[in-house]
Protein backbone atom coordinates (compact mmCIF):
# COMPACT_ATOMS: atom_id res chain seq x y z
CA UNK A 1 0.00 0.00 0.00
CA UNK A 2 1.10 3.44 -0.85
CA UNK A 3 2.06 6.56 0.84
CA UNK A 4 -1.07 8.69 1.07
CA UNK A 5 -0.93 11.83 -1.05
CA UNK A 6 -1.65 15.22 0.92
CA UNK A 7 -4.13 17.43 -1.46
CA UNK A 8 -3.26 21.35 -1.82
CA UNK A 9 -6.05 23.54 0.00
CA UNK A 10 -5.10 25.91 -2.47
CA UNK A 11 -5.53 24.24 -5.20
CA UNK A 12 -9.07 22.17 -4.83
CA UNK A 13 -8.61 18.74 -5.36
CA UNK A 14 -5.29 18.72 -6.37
CA UNK A 15 -2.20 17.05 -4.81
CA UNK A 16 0.33 19.07 -3.32
CA UNK A 17 2.87 19.80 -5.61
CA UNK A 18 5.71 20.66 -3.11
CA UNK A 19 5.23 23.96 -5.37
CA UNK A 20 6.44 26.30 -2.01
CA UNK A 21 10.15 25.55 -1.33
CA UNK A 22 11.20 23.85 1.70
CA UNK A 23 7.63 22.98 2.49
CA UNK A 24 6.92 18.84 2.76
CA UNK A 25 3.21 19.09 2.59
CA UNK A 26 0.58 21.83 3.17
CA UNK A 27 1.24 21.72 6.78
CA UNK A 28 3.95 24.19 6.37
CA UNK A 29 3.75 25.62 3.09
CA UNK A 30 4.26 29.02 2.93
CA UNK A 31 1.37 29.74 0.57
CA UNK A 32 -1.21 28.24 2.80
CA UNK A 33 0.11 30.32 5.52
CA UNK A 34 -0.17 33.56 3.43
CA UNK A 35 -3.62 32.77 2.39
CA UNK A 36 -4.57 31.66 5.54
CA UNK A 37 -3.56 34.63 7.56
CA UNK A 38 -4.74 37.27 4.97
CA UNK A 39 -8.38 38.10 5.71
CA UNK A 40 -8.83 39.93 1.40
CA UNK A 41 -7.09 36.72 -0.01
CA UNK A 42 -9.69 33.94 2.28
CA UNK A 43 -12.45 35.99 0.91
CA UNK A 44 -11.22 35.51 -2.81
CA UNK A 45 -9.97 32.06 -2.48
CA UNK A 46 -13.37 31.42 -1.37
CA UNK A 47 -15.31 33.08 -3.89
CA UNK A 48 -13.24 31.14 -6.65
CA UNK A 49 -13.86 27.36 -4.92
CA UNK A 50 -17.90 28.73 -5.27
CA UNK A 51 -17.75 30.11 -8.70
CA UNK A 52 -15.82 27.01 -9.42
CA UNK A 53 -18.39 24.93 -7.30
CA UNK A 54 -21.23 26.15 -9.52
CA UNK A 55 -19.87 25.94 -12.75
CA UNK A 56 -18.83 22.23 -12.27
CA UNK A 57 -22.52 21.59 -10.95
CA UNK A 58 -23.52 23.56 -14.19
CA UNK A 59 -21.86 20.83 -16.12
CA UNK A 60 -22.91 17.79 -14.35
CA UNK A 61 -26.49 19.13 -15.14
CA UNK A 62 -26.01 19.07 -18.70
CA UNK A 63 -24.51 16.59 -19.08
CA UNK A 64 -27.34 14.50 -17.19
CA UNK A 65 -29.84 15.94 -19.22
Amino acid sequence: MGRPQPKCPIRNGEPCSLCFPGADGPQNCGLVYLVASDADLQDEWAASRTQRGTTQAAATATLNS
